[in-house]
């Protein structure tokens, strides 16, 4: 069995789900001078990055499973990794001032690096700053703050900024977290928000995707009216179309047209469940169900939405299905 595309041989549908793309691992060189793959994201143009750090600005939290259990001393170095087809780019970014748990790229291939957590700086003050803009080079052009307990961010093709918040960011006192959802601009103005137009309230992001001009946040409700939903926005207008979710609670979510994949992991395991739904009407309905098994194990924040392509994390290998 080819180890890239270990697919359960037992078939859900007549459909085939061979398209597992490679994409992208670790070099087993960087990974013996002392590097970790951390953060990482996929851009509107299906270019992939991953920030590199040294184990020696790392310090390893045991309770929490996979490479998000690494977490960084600041101030630290990292080297971003950009992959876009057979280019392999590398960037070195000094004096990083932020504990991220999100990168994101921009356009004109600056890039972002938002921790999930921020604070008053005493009560009643400001937010300290938790996103920071970088230039081509790594330079830091920018900083400010994008909400508190941010676990699903995305950026569009525009460079819009946008974010799903935890229960702790919905009822922590901050604006624009307790809407559940927001866009910001890269001043860090917020520039789009619910406003009453969601199904119930978010209690808590699960996973981000785009497709063309749309944005796709996916999101969790605890309400009497509560479930899982799919949230398609336009940026241009700021409209908003809310579907239920065919998965309860997906860590990765894509979507061209009328059909959308979805995926949910086995935590700290070697194998994801692999849904495949079409809309009809103004409901997700599922076609086929799929267990598929990959090269690595999965843990929070391993898939992510562009254009129709679901890009998975599975340990330091990444990998694309096509929806």
């Amino acid at each position: 069995m080819n180890p890239l595309n270990p697919l359960n041989p037992r078939p859900a549908t007549a459909r085939s789900d061979a398209a597992l793309h490679h994409v992208w691992r670790l070099p087993a060189a960087d990974a013996v001078k002392g590097f970790k793959a951390l953060w990482w994201s996929v851009g509107p143009a299906g270019e992939l990055a991953v920030m590199l750090v040294h184990r020696r600005h790392l310090e390893r939290r045991r309770s929490i499973k996979g490479w998000i259990g690494w977490g960084a001393d600041t101030p630290f170095t990292g080297e971003l990794v950009t992959v876009a087809g057979q280019e392999e780019r590398r960037t070195v970014v000094k004096d990083i001032r932020v504990r991220p748990s999100h990168l994101a790229l921009l356009p004109d291939s600056r890039f972002l690096l938002v921790s999930g957590r921020t604070f008053r700086n005493e009560p009643g003050g400001s937010w300290t700053p938790n996103a920071v803009v970088f230039s081509p080079s790594g330079t830091p052009e920018a900083e400010f703050c994008v909400g508190d307990d941010i676990p699903a961010l995305v950026t569009d093709v525009h460079g819009g900024i946008w974010t799903a918040y935890g229960d702790e960011g919905v009822y922590g006192g901050h604006p624009e977290s307790g809407a559940g959802l927001a866009g910001w601009n890269t001043r860090g103005q917020a520039a789009w928000a619910p406003g009453g137009r969601l199904p119930a309230h978010p209690l808590e992001g699960c996973t981000a995707a785009t497709e063309d001009e749309h944005v796709w946040l996916v999101w969790y409700s605890g309400s009497s009216t509560g479930g899982t939903f799919l949230t398609r926005i336009t940026p241009s207008t700021g409209d908003v179309v809310s579907y239920p979710s065919p998965l309860p609670d997906p860590d990765g979510f894509a979507v061209r047209g009328n059909r959308a994949l979805l995926t949910r992991r086995n935590h700290n395991k070697r194998s994801v469940e692999l849904i495949r739904a079409e809309l009809t009407g103004t409901t997700w309905a599922v076609t086929s169900r799929h267990r598929l098994r990959v090269p690595g194990r999965v843990v929070l924040r391993c898939g992510q939405g562009r254009d129709g392509s679901l890009w998975l994390r599975a340990g330091d290998t990444w990998l694309r299905v096509e929806a």
